[in-house]
């Protein structure tokens, strides 16, 4: 039987190197600014499933179409990682998401459901 997902909010993970941690701050600050999202640690290096330095932007639902439109034309050429949080941590990070720029494979180890 499928199990019923909600959408508690949707995090959108700004991946960068390092020599685009200034443009990943700006972007996260723009987005803070226009949409009041809460902005997460500045990870320079790999951490979780992310493959690279990232910083999580939260995004409620009723916000996140918003988000979308204007992630997709404001991220000044940095690629977004964006997914649902349902509670299913393997489904919102291969399944549930949407990538803005090119799409990277992820470190889906750390997961594991039943």
């Amino acid at each position: 039987m499928a199990r019923m997902l909600g959408i508690r909010d949707f995090h959108a993970h700004i991946y960068f190197d390092a020599d685009q941690l200034d443009r990943a701050q700006s972007l996260a600050r723009a987005a803070r600014e226009r949409f009041g999202v809460p902005v997460g640690h500045f990870h320079t290096d790999p951490v979780g499933p992310h493959p690279r330095g990232s910083c999580q932007l939260t995004v409620r639902p009723e916000q996140f179409g918003e988000f979308a439109q204007w992630m997709a034309l404001n991220r000044d050429g940095l690629t977004i990682f964006a997914h649902a949080s349902t509670g299913y941590d393997l489904s919102d990070h291969t399944e549930h998401v949407i990538w803005f720029g090119e799409s990277e494979p992820l470190h889906l180890d750390i997961f594991a459901e039943g």
